[in-house]
């Protein structure tokens, strides 16, 4: 939830601080790295502390999170310079890193196939949750109010965390049995966890049993397989667009104009995006094929509104402003059902648990270079061409993308991790399919 709204911190904030030259003075172009340091944060943060999973525990690590997201929190409140906040977005980048590295891996783990698509779902809904939340109180409130407000978030993570055991593989990697046993019976609500315990047991110490280095991640064909789809889950997922909707939501209506406020709009935007994607976990295999096309379809719509009003090509589009709204909640409809959902899910069931914090990690540097690109991109070509642009190329990006994830996502729906592991490797006797992106 705090990564959601330190993700989404510039929305509301920049045309603030942008146009309260008594407290900040800061130009446009210096307040648009905002959006670009968190992500480029994150990269150096997940190579540096990926191995802190393994050694003192997924529990633990996620813990350590209050730490980053408090300082930047803190930071914001205080700042009167641009170095400042320039500081507070590279401890939300620090934080993020620990996020996508950790959290993905711990609901993978502690969640059976018959729930792990509902709880796999959790992460994204929480971010979604905390964009809502700082969409709603930074429209109406200081950055240092906000930023007070926010800093309860981690502060009651931490305090929530302590009531939650660590995840069982942990334990078992650790030779920690007893734990491990312990573990399982709070997850499970039984007492009698012997038979799972071994099937678990003998599974990790199969995984565990491979090699595990950083070379093991493109020489072996199924962790080679597994890296390339999270790649791509995690590049479809960004050439949406969605993280430059979520820094720019504001500026993109009150860019746009429409019958209501760019605040309103934002909030029901993501209103919207965590009503959907709530029931998106639940219908995620009605939602299949089609959906990144139609979602390319409403971006085209989106596109060709944008390119009128830009080159006023003869068409009054004065009686269009309910468009961009309109259209926005289409696309976060056909979004949070599918591509919204798929790739954090995946991210902790890809990898073997040899290999799964570097595997993560890659992922995660990866994506943190790729939310940097799209989202300084947005800015220039909206700058340079206009708003259809930056939509243009996502509608192309989503197109794309449907016809690749027919070829490169394996199904794992209703496998455990260690029966999705046989899938990636070609073992016949576990079918591997594709997700139906319909």
């Amino acid at each position: 939830m705090t990564a959601g709204s330190l993700f989404s911190w510039s929305s509301p904030f920049i045309v603030k601080i942008i146009n309260d030259k008594e407290n900040y003075n800061i130009t446009e172009e210096e307040a648009s790295y905002f959006t670009v340091i968190p992500p480029l944060t994150m990269t150096v943060s997940t190579f540096l502390l990926s191995r802190l999973n393994d050694i003192i525990g997924r529990k633990p690590t996620m813990i350590l999170l209050a730490v980053p997201y408090s300082m930047a929190f803190v930071l914001a409140a205080v700042a009167k310079n641009i170095w400042m906040f320039y500081a507070s977005r590279m401890l939300a980048g620090i934080g993020d890193g620990l996020v996508f590295s950790t959290v993905p891996i711990y609901v993978g783990e502690v969640s059976t196939p018959k729930v792990r698509g509902v709880w796999g779902n959790a992460l994204t809904f929480a971010i979604y949750l905390g964009q809502l939340l700082i969409n709603i109180i930074g429209s109406y409130c200081s950055v240092a109010v906000s930023s007070y407000i926010c800093i309860s978030v981690p502060i009651a993570f931490v305090i929530l965390s302590f009531y939650i055991p660590d995840s069982p593989y942990f334990y078992i990697m650790k030779g920690r049995f007893d734990e491990a046993k312990n573990a399982l019976r709070k997850l499970r609500g039984v007492e009698d966890v012997e038979e799972v315990f071994l099937q678990l047991k003998s599974d990790v110490h199969r995984q565990m049993s491979e090699t595990g280095t950083w070379k093991d991640l493109f020489y072996i064909d199924s962790n080679r397989r597994a890296l390339f789809a999270g790649i791509f889950l995690r590049a479809s997922q960004q050439f949406a667009g969605i993280s430059a909707f979520a820094v720019y939501t504001q500026y993109i209506f009150a860019k746009s104009g429409g019958d209501l406020s760019a605040e309103v709009s934002s909030i029901i935007l993501f209103g919207a995006v965590c009503i959907f994607n709530v029931v998106g976990a639940y219908t995620l295999d009605i939602f299949g094929r089609r959906k990144s096309y139609v979602v390319s379809i409403f971006f085209l719509w989106e596109a060709l509104y944008f390119f009128v009003e830009q080159f006023d090509v003869g068409i009054d589009v004065s009686s269009l402003n309910w468009v961009p709204l309109t259209g926005m909640l289409f696309y976060v409809v056909f979004y949070s059902v599918g591509i919204g959902i798929v790739p954090t899910l995946m991210l902790g069931e890809l990898f073997s648990a040899s290999i799964k914090s570097k595997g993560l990690a890659i992922l995660s540097i990866i994506f943190g270079l790729i939310v940097c690109a799209i989202t300084k991109l947005f800015h220039v070509m909206v700058t340079n061409f206009g708003l259809y642009s930056p939509f243009l190329l996502f509608s192309v990006g989503c197109l794309i993308s449907t016809v690749l994830a027919l070829y490169l996502v394996p199904e794992t729906t209703g496998k455990t991790l260690e029966e999705i592991q046989q899938s990636l490797k070609g073992n016949k006797k576990t079918k591997l399919s594709v997700i139906e992106v319909r």
